[in-house]
Formats: structure tokens, C-alpha cells, sequence
């Protein structure tokens, strides 16, 4: 088993949900702007804040980066590992889609791009400092006996 731990689906990058859900749209609902109006919320200034299908989709992108950096300081080296590789797959994807297929040419696509590429670079970062504090760790383990 694996130490007590549920099993999950903790190597899937939770970024695909926004990336699966961009395409959806894009794909199967052409008519749909990115920017059109889907709710208002009056604020207390006395003016109404627009939410937008665009605004929608970033702000979960946004929360599910959180998560996945919070998975990337947390992970073990081998699910870190296959992580990251997953994630810069998902980055590498989607940036041929940015340039290659019109319907991905959007601002709001390109953002996610780089939730996506902020994802990678942050779990390399993370991982990177993880490693070297285990390092540092384990010199002065070493320094000890």
C-alpha cells in the first residue's frame, strides 16, 4: 500500500478541469463570448460588478493553482516526479493549441496558458527547494555521527 494513505489521483494536474472546460465551450458552444455577462452582484459603492464566463473560469483556474502548490510542497519525490512531468505535459498542450487552433487564439486562453506555466515553474521551484533543504538536512545529520 502506500503508508496509509487514500489513494488519489494526486499526479492528474487539477489544471485540466479549466483547460477541459475552455474547450467545451470554445468547441461545442461557439456563439458563447468570453466576456459576456452571466451575473451581477450590486456592490455597496452602488455599482454592479459584472461576471463574466472569462472572470468565471480564471478564478478557478487561480484557486486550483493554490492546490496544485500546495500539492507540489507536500508530494513524495515519485508522485512529485510524475507531477510535474503531467503538468508541463498539460502546459506543452496547451501552448500548441494557443498557436495552433483559432478557437484557443483568446486572451482567455492564453491566461490559463500561463496559470498553467506558473504551475510548472513553481512545482519545479518548490521541489528544487525541498531538495535542497533535505540535502542541507542530511550534511548535518552526517556532521553529527
Amino acid at each position: 500500500m502506500n503508508g496509509g494513505e487514500p489513494v488519489s489521483l494526486i499526479g492528474i494536474p487539477l489544471l485540466i478541469i479549466p483547460f477541459a472546460i475552455y474547450n467545451m465551450i470554445a468547441f461545442l458552444m461557439p456563439g458563447v463570448k468570453w466576456t459576456d455577462r452571466i451575473a451581477g452582484i450590486p456592490m455597496m459603492s452602488g455599482k454592479t460588478w459584472e461576471i463574466t464566463p472569462e472572470d468565471a473560469l480564471l478564478t478557478l483556474a487561480i484557486l486550483l493553482l493554490f492546490v496544485e502548490i500546495f500539492k507540489a510542497a507536500r508530494s513524495s519525490s515519485s508522485r512529485g516526479i510524475v507531477d510535474h512531468m503531467l503538468s508541463m505535459f498539460l502546459f506543452i498542450v496547451m501552448l500548441i493549441e494557443f498557436l495552433l487552433v483559432p478557437q484557443a487564439a483568446e486572451s482567455t486562453f492564453f491566461l490559463l496558458m500561463m496559470i498553467a506555466f506558473v504551475d510548472v515553474i513553481g512545482g519545479f521551484a518548490i521541489t528544487a527547494r525541498a531538495a535542497r533543504r533535505d540535502i542541507a538536512v542530511e550534511e548535518a545529520v552526517a556532521d553529527r555521527g
